[in-house]
């Protein structure tokens, strides 16, 4: 008879074995959501994720940094030797606070900058400030986004089809063009789509369009870049469990099963991803650009 618990997989799969699975209780926040209010909270990797020094000396900007997959990268890159500036909305201080007091017991420089990048003036200013208090800028991680489902679109109304789009897509495009002031030989741009951008959802038609925009923006401006040595890259979530998915991204009957879908049977946890977007931004991997890479639990989407 085997032994699970000490079986090598065991060991190899570490705190895996021992995330959450559906079903979860009914919970709903108003957008944008707070980490500290979820049940179960999201693993970021707070007390897993132990860095190898792939990033020492670099400096980055995450966009949605204070929760989600733009914490769990936030606390990689900083035990990675990174410092790390995160950009998040004003009603999401809390979850920053923590997010900066973790780069900060690293020894890394941390920089809170909230505000709203649907606007193109905070945009530029954004990436002026980064750069300066962290003394140049060599990583940009376009991961904030906006989801919110609607059943038909005879109701999705125009001002909701905008605000996704100034949120996931021109935001994407106005940092980005800021950045290119900064931004060295060698640097890495990565931005986070969705696997919605290939399998979309019919309840979240805007959200899934600006996915795939972002795949496409990904791809055209690796060959634009390519001959200045900026890699451009991007990362395709599949089901994760983040604020997203309480405030508004998902119907509460799908929150209580949510991932359940995937191979898997549960959804990832941000701590789980974080690994693709330090793969990204090394050295190590000096000639991948204009990918996209998946995590869904098995899928297969991308």
């Amino acid at each position: 008879m085997s032994n699970k618990q000490n079986s090598p997989t065991s060991n190899i799969l570490g705190n895996a074995e021992s995330y959450p699975v559906p079903p979860f209780k009914q919970q709903k926040q108003p957008f944008p959501g707070l980490v500290s209010e979820m049940s179960p909270r999201p693993d970021h990797g707070e007390k897993s994720y132990r860095g190898s020094g792939k990033l020492t000396g670099r400096k980055a900007l995450i966009t949605g940094g204070d929760s989600g997959i733009g914490q769990a990268v936030a606390i990689a890159y900083a035990r990675e030797g990174a410092d790390v500036a995160i950009n998040y909305l004003p009603a999401e201080e809390s979850d920053a606070k923590e997010v900066i007091a973790l780069i900060r017991e690293e020894g890394r420089k941390a920089v809170a900058i909230p505000g709203d990048i649907r606007d193109e003036a905070f945009c530029q200013k954004l990436v002026k400030q980064a750069a300066s208090e962290l003394g140049g800028l060599d990583i940009l991680v376009n991961n904030a986004g906006r989801q919110q489902f609607c059943e038909s679109i005879k109701d999705l109304t125009t001002e909701a089809f905008d605000a996704t789009f100034k949120t996931n897509v021109y935001a994407m495009f106005w940092i980005t063009k800021a950045a290119l002031d900064y931004l060295p030989r060698g640097a890495s741009i990565i931005n986070t789509t969705s696997v919605q951008a290939y399998k979309p959802s019919e309840i979240l038609l805007d959200y899934a369009q600006t996915k795939a925009s972002i795949v496409a923006f990904t791809k055209s401006l690796a060959k634009q870049l390519g001959p200045e040595g900026i890699r451009v890259n991007a990362v395709a979530p599949g089901p994760y469990w983040t604020p997203l998915q309480v405030c508004g991204g998902q119907p509460q009957e799908k929150v209580e099963v949510f991932g359940e879908e995937a191979p898997l049977a549960r959804p990832g946890q941000p701590a789980e991803i974080a690994p693709l977007y330090v793969t990204f931004a090394s050295a190590d991997n000096s000639y991948s650009s204009g990918q996209v890479w998946c995590s869904d639990g098995g899928t297969g989407t991308v």
